[in-house]
């Protein structure tokens, strides 16, 4: 345990090096600024190379949760901006839209179907043939009403 009084700020740029290639391994967004924590600890033990090792631990603790909750804080105020915002909410991309009854809406279940796949309805009973709107989604299950009424 003696080694552990003779960590230099290269040890520091090893973990983050370490961190980022986690980072880039793992399918989370977290690792990355663990390793810029360590980066930054790094840089300032090679600036006070007599910093004791207890507060290097700490430094590098509370750089790792104030990037961590700046980040997400970043995120929240600037959320991303897609040009897909449905890619995976697949029955969600289908509101609004209108379609035929393949089966009829019976006891307020029913079938449409929608390109290569059949859709469970729930709605107002109406006969197979009839217009329907998707007014929204539930679970894997549309929610439609008449497309003649409206």
């Amino acid at each position: 345990m003696d080694w552990l009084n003779h960590i230099v700020f290269w040890h520091w740029w090893i973990l983050a090096g370490m961190l980022l290639i986690l980072e880039l391994t793992s399918p989370v967004f977290f690792f990355l600024w663990l390793g810029f924590s360590a980066a930054a600890v790094g840089f300032l033990l090679l600036v006070f190379p007599a910093l004791p090792l207890e507060a290097q631990l700490v430094l590098f603790g509370v750089l790792s949760v104030v990037a961590v909750f700046a980040w997400r804080k970043y995120r929240e105020v600037h959320p991303p901006v897609s040009d897909q915002p449905l890619l995976n909410q697949r029955g969600q991309q289908y509101a609004g839209r209108v379609f035929t009854l393949d089966h009829p809406i019976v006891n307020g279940v029913g079938k449409v179907v929608v390109d290569d796949s059949t859709w469970r309805v729930k709605g107002p009973d109406m006969a197979a043939g009839t217009h329907v709107r998707v007014v929204g989604v539930d679970g894997v299950v549309f929610i439609v009403e008449s497309a003649e009424s409206s």
